[in-house]
């Protein structure tokens, strides 16, 4: 289980997620600083200032004591450098998902690494059941990391986004249930 709502840091194959901390700011800043990252969220890429002032609002929490922000950077091991994020917002056992890896990075997998490896921390490490993706609709790449993650396009859309969902509760309450028990 998280511990007192932070987040713990996890690893896939190549990458190691590892919580949010102003101090990444500035690396992140340059791993972030691509236009073309914000076609389909809006928004412009920021200044080493605005990312820092951004990951202090973010490593201070949510103002709402029953939302938890879980918020990683995503390390290659192998480079031994940042190459972008993923995110949960937590509220009860729904947690609402995020990721962004740095154009240099992008079509070596390390977001579909990175976005099924988080829904498989949740699994394991959270009371998380149901994890949701909100999607422009035109974002094929997006879709396909979603869909590496197990989650399934719905008829409902948000904001011009399609949501995008996966119900854990459903597949995999034995593996928590073990998971459960081994972990006292």
């Amino acid at each position: 289980m998280q511990v007192n709502g932070a987040p713990e840091p996890f690893s896939t194959s190549r990458l190691d997620a590892l919580p949010l901390d102003v101090a990444h700011a500035q690396e992140m800043a340059a791993v972030l600083f691509d236009p073309a990252l914000h076609t389909y969220t809006g928004g412009t890429p920021g200044d080493a200032a605005a990312v820092r002032a951004r990951y202090e609002r973010q490593s201070a929490g949510s103002p709402d004591p029953a939302e938890l922000w879980w918020n990683w950077v995503l390390r290659v091991r192998g480079d031994a450098c940042l190459a972008g994020y993923v995110q949960a917002t937590v509220r009860g056992v729904r947690a609402e998902l995020a990721w962004v890896v740095g154009t240099p990075w992008q079509g070596r997998g390390y977001a579909k690494e990175a976005a099924a490896g988080l829904v498989r921390h949740l699994l394991e490490r959270s009371p998380v059941t149901t994890v949701v993706a909100h999607i422009h609709p035109e974002h094929t790449a997006s879709a396909a990391v979603a869909s590496a993650a197990g989650l399934r396009p719905t008829d409902e859309w948000e904001d011009g986004e399609v949501r995008w969902v996966r119900d854990l509760s459903r597949e995999a309450a034995p593996e928590r249930a073990e998971g459960s028990r081994n972990r006292s």
